[in-house]
């Protein structure tokens, strides 16, 4: 129990904040992409097996992502 001695109840509470922030982006940001695409992107990911579309979606996920993170950290 010495590893969670100086865990202080406000930093579980901002960690919680601040996932629900990057959680509420990263939302926003699936609901931008999927408005602003010309086709459906889960009928081209789940039926038509568009496998570059999903690397792409999830690269730009993870790069979003980061970004939050780096936000949030700093």
């Amino acid at each position: 129990m010495e590893l969670f001695a100086e865990l202080q109840l406000a930093e579980v509470v901002g960690t919680i904040v601040y996932t629900a922030i990057g959680m509420g982006l990263m939302w926003v940001v699936w609901k931008v992409i999927v408005a602003a695409s010309p086709f459906p992107i889960i009928k081209e990911i789940e039926e038509d097996q568009n496998i570059a579309l999903a690397v792409m979606i999830g690269m730009l996920f993870l790069s979003i992502a980061i970004i939050i993170a780096a936000v949030i950290v700093s």
